[in-house]
C-alpha cells in the first residue's frame, strides 16, 4: 500500500496565502524534510533485530560461503544476501506490518535506506543472516536436503507488544541450499506472495506476513512452465515475517540423518519458544506437541477450505510447525466450485487439488510422526498413532463448523451436513462461483430467496439454474425459520462477516503483475487496499469488477512452481 511520503507531509499547501509571512521558505521546507528523514533513518538503524538466540541455541554450519553443498550437524548456515542490482523501486509496503509489527513509521519505506535494507544490500546492527537447513517430502517422495535456497533470515525482532517476529528476505541470493538455483525470485511470484500473505491475514487465516516488495531491473532467467521456453524476467525481494519459519521438514532432515541429539534440541527450542502451554519438564511433551500440531493443522486446512484456497504445493517442507500458511507459490482461490481444482500446472496428477488438501495434511502429519519416532517411546508412538487417527474427524468437524457459519446456521440440526453437501453438489454441477455464491447468499434477503428474485446476483442466478435448486432453497429457508430470535438482518450480518466479497483471484494478481513489470504499481496498491477489507463492499472494487463474473481470459491462466 502507498501513502504520502514525509516530503509531502512536510510541504505546505496553503495556496491562499502565498505571500504571507507564515509561508515557510524553500530552505525551511528542505530543513524539515531533512530532519524528518534523518529521524526515520535513525528509527530504522535502531530497530533491534538479533540473530543471537538462534545462533546460541544451535550449532552453526562450520563451512562458510554461499556455494551449494551437503550440510550436516547444524540447523543454520551463515549466508550473506546478494543485493539486488538497481535501480531499486518500492512496489508495495504494508502499513499494518511496518507500523503494527515493526513499530516503524511507514514513511520510512520511501527512503533509500529502507530500499537497501529490504533488498539485502544493508544489514542492521545485530543481524547475522542465516539460511535454514531442512528437508522434505515433495509430491509424496523424500527429496533429501532442501533448505532456504533463496531466503535469508535477518534475525528476530521483539516489538512493543512483546511479540517476537523473525524477519526474512526472499529472493535475496544464493545460499548453501540453492542447489542449481540462482537464489532469486521474480516479480510475478513476489507480487503474488506479498498480496496473498496479506490477504490471508485479513481473511482471518493464520499466515506469514509481508512487509515490503522491492523490484529491480536485474535480469533473472526462468523456464516458467518447464517446457524449454526460457525467458528473461526481473528480480524482486519480499521482506516477510513469521513467528517462526520452522517446518515439518526442519525435523525430518535431522531424523533422516540420524542427528537425534540435534532433533531433541530443535524440538525443545520450538516448544519452549512457541508452545507456552506445554510444560518443558513433562515427559510426554513431544507427544503433547504432536497432538497440538495435528489439531491445528486440521483447523488450518479447514480454514483454507472455507475460502476456497488451494496452497498448490503442500510438501512437508512447506508445512509450518506453528500451523500457519507459509511459502506462497502456485496457490489459487477457486472460482467455479470444483473439488478437483488444481492451481499448479506442475501438479499433473492433482495431488494437491483443493479437495485433496485434508488428505495431504494427514500424509504430512504421518511424516512428522516418523520424524519424531526416535525421541518417542514405543508407548508414546502408539499414543501418537491414536492421535493421528483422530485427525480426519477434527478436520471434518471444523469444515462443518465453517460451512454452517457460511450459511448463517445457528445451533446444530441432524440434516445440516446434508444441507451443506446438497448446496456444494449443486454448485459443482452448475460451476457456480465459490466466493460469490456464498457472498450473495449473505446479501440476499429471505423474502428475495422465497420469491427467487436475485437482481444483479450473477452467482445465484447460475446456481438457480439447477433442477433441484427449489428443493434446496425450501430446506434452507425452513432451517432458517427455526432459528428463534434471529432476524434476517442478523443472519445477513453474520454471513457477511465470514463470506468475503473479494479474494485474490489469479486474474487479479496477473493484471497487477503485468503492470508492476512495467513499473506501474497502481493496481498493486489498489488490490492491497481492497484485500485488506475483504468482507466490506467497496465502491472502487466494484467499479473495476473485483466482484463481477471473472473475465473469459482468466480461464487460460496457468501458474507453476517456477518463480
Amino acid at each position: 500500500m502507498f501513502w504520502s511520503s514525509a516530503r509531502d507531509d512536510c510541504h505546505s499547501d496553503n495556496h491562499d496565502n502565498m505571500a504571507s509571512n507564515s509561508q515557510p521558505s524553500l530552505h525551511t521546507v528542505k530543513s524539515r524534510w531533512n530532519v524528518s528523514v534523518s529521524n526515520l533513518i535513525k528509527d530504522l538503524e535502531q530497530l533491534k533485530v538479533s540473530s543471537k538466540k538462534l545462533i546460541e541455541a544451535f550449532p552453526i554450519d562450520e563451512v562458510n560461503g554461499n556455494f551449494a553443498r551437503s550440510v550436516k550437524n547444524c540447523i543454520f548456515s551463515k549466508s550473506i544476501p546478494t543485493p539486488l542490482r538497481g535501480p531499486l523501486r518500492l512496489a508495495a509496503a504494508s502499513k499494518d506490518v511496518i507500523e503494527g509489527i515493526l513499530d516503524l513509521d511507514v514513511a520510512l519505506t520511501h527512503t533509500n535506506d529502507f530500499l537497501h535494507f529490504a533488498s539485502g544490500d544493508k544489514l542492521l546492527s545485530g543481524s547475522v543472516p542465516l539460511a535454514h537447513r531442512y528437508g522434505g517430502h515433495q509430491f509424496g517422495y523424500w527429496a533429501g536436503q532442501l533448505g532456504d535456497g533463496r531466503a535469508h533470515s535477518l534475525g528476530q525482532y521483539t516489538n512493543r507488544k512483546g511479540e517476537v517476529w523473525e524477519l526474512q528476505l526472499k529472493g535475496s541470493g544464493k545460499t548453501p541450499y540453492s542447489r542449481s538455483g540462482d537464489g532469486r525470485a521474480v516479480i510475478r511470484s513476489s507480487v503474488r506472495e506479498f498480496l496473498c500473505s496479506e490477504a490471508m491475514h485479513f481473511l482471518g487465516i493464520p499466515t506469514s506476513r509481508a512487509a515490503s516488495l522491492i523490484v529491480s531491473d536485474e535480469p533473472v532467467i526462468r523456464d516458467k512452465f518447464y517446457n524449454g521456453n526460457v525467458k528473461t524476467e526481473k528480480g524482486a525481494v519480499v521482506l516477510r515475517l513469521a513467528k517462526s519459519w520452522f517446518r515439518i521438514g526442519s525435523l525430518e532432515i535431522l531424523s533422516q540423518s540420524g542427528e537425534i541429539d540435534l532433533l531433541r534440541k530443535l524440538l525443545n527450542f520450538v516448544i519452549d519458544e512457541h508452545f507456552s502451554s506445554i510444560n518443558s519438564d513433562d515427559p510426554d511433551k513431544y507427544l503433547v506437541f504432536y497432538s497440538t500440531v495435528v489439531n491445528e493443522t486440521a483447523n488450518l486446512i479447514a480454514q483454507w477450505m472455507s475460502v476456497g484456497f488451494a496452497h498448490g504445493v503442500c510438501n512437508t517442507d512447506n508445512f509450518s510447525l506453528l500451523s500457519i500458511t507459509i511459502d506462497y507459490g502456485p496457490f489459487g482461490f477457486m472460482e467455479a466450485y470444483d473439488p478437483a481444482f488444481v492451481p499448479n500446472t506442475s501438479d499433473d496428477e492433482g495431488r494437491y487439488s483443493v479437495g485433496a488438501q485434508a488428505n495431504v495434511g494427514l500424509f504430512n502429519l504421518e511424516k512428522l510422526l516418523n520424524a519424531l519416532s526416535p525421541v518417542l517411546s514405543k508407548h508414546q508412538q502408539n499414543q501418537a498413532q491414536s492421535i493421528l487417527k483422530g485427525y480426519a474427524n477434527i478436520n471434518q468437524m471444523r469444515v462443518h463448523q465453517h460451512f454452517k457459519a457460511k450459511l448463517g446456521l445457528l445451533g446444530e440440526e441432524e440434516d445440516d451436513g446434508y444441507l451443506i453437501a446438497f448446496l456444494l453438489k449443486m454448485m459443482e454441477d452448475t460451476q457456480s462461483d465459490f466466493t460469490m455464491t456464498f457472498r450473495q447468499l449473505s446479501e440476499v434477503s429471505a423474502q428475495q430467496l422465497h420469491n427467487r428474485k436475485f437482481p444483479q446476483m450473477w452467482a445465484l442466478e447460475d446456481l438457480s439454474s439447477h433442477k433441484l435448486f427449489s428443493d434446496w432453497l425450501s430446506m434452507f429457508l425452513l432451517r432458517l425459520s427455526r432459528q428463534l430470535n434471529d432476524s434476517d438482518l442478523q443472519r445477513q450480518h453474520r454471513m457477511k462477516n465470514v463470506n468475503p466479497r473479494y479474494v485474490l483471484r489469479n486474474w487479479m494478481a496477473e493484471s497487477a503483475i503485468s503492470k508492476v513489470e512495467m513499473k506501474d504499481f497502481s493496481e498493486m496498491e489498489l488490490l492491497h487496499r481492497i484485500l485488506s477489507h475483504p468482507y466490506v463492499t467497496q465502491e472502487t472494487a466494484e467499479e473495476v469488477g473485483y466482484a463481477a463474473r471473472p473475465p473469459l481470459w482468466a480461464k487460460r491462466l496457468k501458474v507453476s512452481c517456477s518463480s
